[in-house]
C-alpha cells in the first residue's frame, strides 16, 4: 500500500499538540466543534505553530450554517487569509456555494488567489452541493489541492460508494480526502481505487475538566454531554490509523 497521509481536525491547542505527538501527519486547525469547523484566532495558529512541526491547515468559515456568504463575508474570509498566512498556515481549507448549491467559482477563485500559491482544500461544503461530479469539476477549476468529502451522507460509511466514483472520478487531478465518521475498517476498501493519497480523521477524545468546582446550575455547552469536558485526541484512535496506513 502506497503511504496515505493522515490529517486530523483539532478544535484546542492541546488537541493539535498531542495529535502531533501521536503521529498524525498534518493539521487542519478550527473553532467551534459544535458548527463543524470556523475560522481559529490568529493567537491559536501562531501558539500552535511554534509548538509543532507538521503542517497546520486552516479552516476559513465566518460562522455556521450555510455555504452562501454575502460580500461582506467573503471580505473577512480573505482578511482572514492574509492574516493567518502571517502567522504561518501552511494552507487554507473553505468553501463557498451558490444559493443553488452549485459551487460558486468566482468567489472561490478569489479565496484560492488570496491565498497567494499556498494549498486549498474544498471542505464539505461539498457534500452540500447539488451535482458533486459536476462540483468535482468545478472545484478543479478554481485551483483546489483536494476535496474533503464524506460522499454527500452524514459519514464516510454511507457515501462510500460515491467516495469511490469520486476517486475514480479524479484520478490524479485533485486530492479526494475522504472525511467525515471516516473509520479504520474503511481505509482498504478506499484504497482499492487506487487513488487514495489521505484521509481525514478527527480521532476525538473528550476528558474531564481540571476545575475543582462546577456550578450545578450553570450550562456552558448545548451538549449536555460535553458540559464541563475538554475536547481532545485520542491516542489509541491516532495510533490504529497509523498502524493500517504504515502496513
Amino acid at each position: 500500500m502506497t503511504k496515505i497521509l493522515l490529517e486530523a481536525p483539532v478544535f484546542t491547542v492541546e488537541a493539535a499538540i498531542k495529535a502531533s505527538e501521536y503521529g498524525i501527519n498534518r493539521l487542519e486547525l478550527c473553532a467551534d466543534f459544535l458548527e463543524g469547523g470556523e475560522t481559529p484566532s490568529a493567537g491559536t495558529l501562531k501558539h500552535i505553530k511554534s509548538k509543532v512541526n507538521i503542517p497546520v491547515f486552516v479552516m476559513i468559515r465566518p460562522r455556521g450554517g450555510d455555504f452562501v456568504y454575502t460580500n461582506d463575508e467573503l471580505q473577512v474570509m480573505k482578511e482572514d487569509i492574509r492574516i493567518l498566512k502571517g502567522y504561518g498556515a501552511d494552507g487554507f481549507v473553505f468553501g463557498v456555494l451558490t444559493p443553488q448549491g452549485e459551487v460558486n467559482i468566482g468567489a472561490c477563485e478569489q479565496l484560492v488567489e488570496a491565498a497567494g500559491g499556498l494549498p486549498c482544500t474544498f471542505h464539505r461544503a461539498f457534500d452540500a452541493s447539488r451535482n458533486f461530479e459536476k462540483s468535482l469539476e468545478a472545484v478543479i477549476e478554481c485551483g483546489f489541492r483536494r476535496i474533503l468529502t464524506s460522499g454527500g451522507k452524514n459519514t464516510v460509511t454511507e457515501g462510500l460508494d460515491m467516495i469511490k466514483r469520486l476517486l475514480h472520478k479524479a484520478g490524479n487531478r485533485i486530492i479526494v480526502m475522504p472525511g467525515g465518521g471516516m473509520k479504520v475498517e474503511l481505509v482498504e476498501a478506499l484504497s482499492a481505487t487506487g487513488n487514495l493519497r489521505e484521509i481525514h480523521a478527527s480521532c476525538k477524545a473528550w476528558r474531564a475538566s481540571s476545575s475543582k468546582f462546577w456550578n450545578e446550575n450553570l450550562a456552558l455547552s448545548a451538549v449536555a454531554e460535553h458540559q464541563g469536558k475538554v475536547l481532545t485526541v485520542s491516542k489509541k484512535e491516532v495510533e490504529g490509523f497509523l498502524q493500517v496506513l504504515d502496513n
